[in-house]
């Protein structure tokens, strides 16, 4: 098994551990350090652990991390790198190991020497671990010598780092469990959320073996090992599974400069919308950055340059906009830079000015090599970005049709919707209703001071399926971005959203998931923003309405059916109701619609390729992907047919 990471030219040891400040404000405001205590901030501590061994790899050390998840959701990490250092620590007075591990900004993070590119949370992720965890334990291998180091209860010593015998091996264990006290949603980790990053990491460092095995399972599918010797040419492979390539050879490139690494990976597909994925040290860098600035210039000036050059283009035409020569195109973008800056809101946008240059010099030499060593791939690519450009050139006439006059000019409204009297945007909502039954019913039973209505007629046109001047042409999707006013594509404005939740209101059957999905699904291409911001919602309308003379409850699950079932005695009616248009507006207002009653589910993105892909197999034009994932989720399905 290779490793292509170079050794760094560095020492390892106590003295290179630096010591900023304490622990003591992880356990009082977790939030600060995982973003969250729910679900996701759970998974975060497996992640910093694991940051740690690729940190290793990166490094030129290890070649393989093991993560097993036991049967009561304890968490192991194991790499094969130097060992955690095991000296007395010259600030602390303690053990290395110990520093480490209880005290926030101790790492070999900081000092440049130790790593030369680093994810993670610079440092304070293990012992932010540490801090919200019933127990934590860690075995270190090192010099032919196993050590073993225990905390219990948020950090606390209970093991002082001893040695545990003689080893052949090398590296460091930690075996933690998290704190319920803290995780009081869950503390139940997700498998597919944990194969999936994993796999994710694998892929974006290329020789590093990954292991991961989870007890939970059942024999037949416990282990599963990632290991991809092409990193992310194995990775476009991956995201293209359900589509169609238009030239089977994939492009990759790779190089650095200024001790910054770049790699690209791309591959362009029959359909319509692009999909970009950057990182930057692993981390999924979601909002772009400057890395993708470079790759996205570099891609439009040498498709241009090529199509002038072997006259596949007339000389004297305007050339390709950056929207032709990305349709359909799925790309890769992964940098590992050693002092990287972020900004935007999430702190997920690459902001380092001199890596737009870098990519762009580096990818750009290599995709005009890869154009003239292939010309019939680059002859399909440039008929692509032709076709692509004559498109735009009708979509931008349909696109008029989509904008308003002005912000609150109401003739310029679509003549169904049902507007809220409220023009703050943060305080208003709008309902998108499935039909004009409904519709009615939302119009009459909503406050008109803050709530506008829209309803829709039959299903929304599928935007995977569909060209851009289609969509445009589509009535509904028109009356929706009128009534949003935000634009759409590189045109589009956050600032100019009317409305602070977009509320997707349908029937709680097959029918009424497929509209939610198709509008979803046209959110997810179109207006990714405005779920990126939190503004996008999915009413949870009741199934049963469950009575006794003047008495009556609503529940929203046959579990909850069930649990209401016992108040209400021996005799009592149930509704099943098959449709919003059953609920008079009353009903309607006060289960679905009153901010004090009701629940709504808030659509988040949580891992864009992951969407993407989920989404390109229900409504892409490949059967057998489809097909594959409805068996293996029939299961979870609640349709009443």
């Amino acid at each position: 098994m290779t490793n292509s990471n170079k050794k760094v030219e560095h020492s390892y040891t106590s003295d290179d551990i630096q010591v900023l400040e304490g622990l003591e404000a992880v356990r009082k405001r977790p939030g600060m350090y995982i973003g969250s205590t729910s679900a996701r901030g759970l998974h975060h501590l497996v992640w910093e652990i694991v940051d740690n061994g690729i940190d290793e790899a990166l490094a030129g050390f290890a070649t393989e991390i093991v993560v097993t998840v036991e049967k009561d959701n304890i968490v192991s990490v194991k790499d094969n790198g130097r060992g955690v250092p095991v000296g007395i620590h010259e600030k602390t007075g303690v053990s290395t190991a110990e520093t480490i591990y209880t005290v926030l900004h101790a790492g070999g993070k900081f000092g440049g020497g130790a790593y030369k590119v680093s994810g993670g949370l610079h440092g304070v992720g293990a012992s932010v671990v540490n801090a919200l965890s019933e127990f934590l334990e860690v075995v270190i291998a090192i010099d032919g010598t196993e050590y073993y180091l225990k905390f219990e209860n948020g950090g606390n010593v209970t093991v002082p780092l001893r040695e545990n015998g003689k080893t052949d091996e090398k590296g460091t264990k930690v075996r933690f469990k998290p704190d319920a006290t803290i995780f009081k949603e869950t503390t139940e980790f997700s498998h597919d959320v944990l194969r999936d990053r994993l796999r994710q990491m694998a892929f974006l460092n290329k020789g590093i073996r990954i292991v991961f095995i989870d007890e939970r399972e059942p024999e037949a599918t416990r282990t599963q090992v990632f290991e991809y010797e092409d990193g992310l040419l194995e990775y476009v492979k991956f995201v293209n599974k359900n589509k169609t390539p238009i030239h089977q050879q994939i492009v990759y490139c790779e190089g650095e400069e200024d001790n910054i690494m770049v790699e690209v990976s791309m591959q362009y597909n029959d359909g319509f919308v692009p999909n970009i994925y950057t990182f930057c040290n692993n981390i999924n860098t979601q909002e772009g950055g400057t890395h993708e600035d470079g790759f996205r210039l570099a891609l439009t000036r040498v498709i241009n340059n090529y199509a002038k050059d072997k006259n596949l283009v007339k000389k004297d035409d305007e050339g390709f906009v950056g929207d032709d020569v990305r349709e359909g195109l799925t790309a890769i973008i992964s940098v590992k830079h050693p002092d990287p800056q972020y900004e935007g809101q999430t702190k997920t946008k690459l902001g380092n000015s001199e890596v737009r240059k870098i990519v762009s010099s580096v990818f750009g030499a290599q995709f005009e090599r890869y154009l003239m060593e292939n010309p019939d791939d680059a002859k399909i690519i440039v008929e692509k970005a032709i076709v692509a450009s004559k498109a735009r050139v009708a979509a931008k006439k349909a696109r008029e049709l989509t904008r308003r006059k002005g912000a609150l000019e109401v003739s310029s409204l679509p003549g169904k919707l049902a507007d809220c009297s409220n023009r703050n945007p943060a305080e208003s909502e709008i309902y998108l209703v499935e039909g004009d039954s409904a519709g009615g019913s939302a119009k009459q039973g909503r406050d008109s001071k803050f709530q506008a209505i829209l309803p829709l007629r039959g299903k929304v046109i599928n935007v995977e399926k569909a060209r851009l001047h289609r969509i445009f042409e589509n009535n509904e999707i028109r009356m929706m971005l009128t009534a949003f006013g935000t634009g759409i594509g590189e045109e589009l404005n956050l600032e100019k959203l009317r409305y602070h939740k977009i509320i997707i209101m349908t029937d709680a059957d097959v029918d009424g998931a497929h509209i939610r999905t198709l509008l979803l699904t046209f959110f997810y291409r179109f207006l990714r923003p405005v779920i990126e911001g939190g503004y996008v919602y999915i009413a949870q309308p009741p199934l049963y309405k469950i009575s006794r003379g003047n008495k009556l409850a609503y529940a929203y699950s046959d579990e909850e059916l069930e649990e209401l079932k016992p108040e209400f005695g021996d005799r009592f009616n149930v509704q099943r109701y098959k449709g919003l248009g059953e609920m008079n507006p009353e009903q309607l207002w006060e289960t679905t619609m009153d901010p004090q009653t009701r629940t709504l589910i808030q659509v988040h993105i949580e891992d864009a390729m992951e969407a993407d892909m989920i989404f390109e197999t229900l409504m892409g034009d490949e059967v057998g992907p489809r097909r594959e994932f409805i068996q293996d989720n029939a299961q979870y399905a609640d349709l009443d047919i």
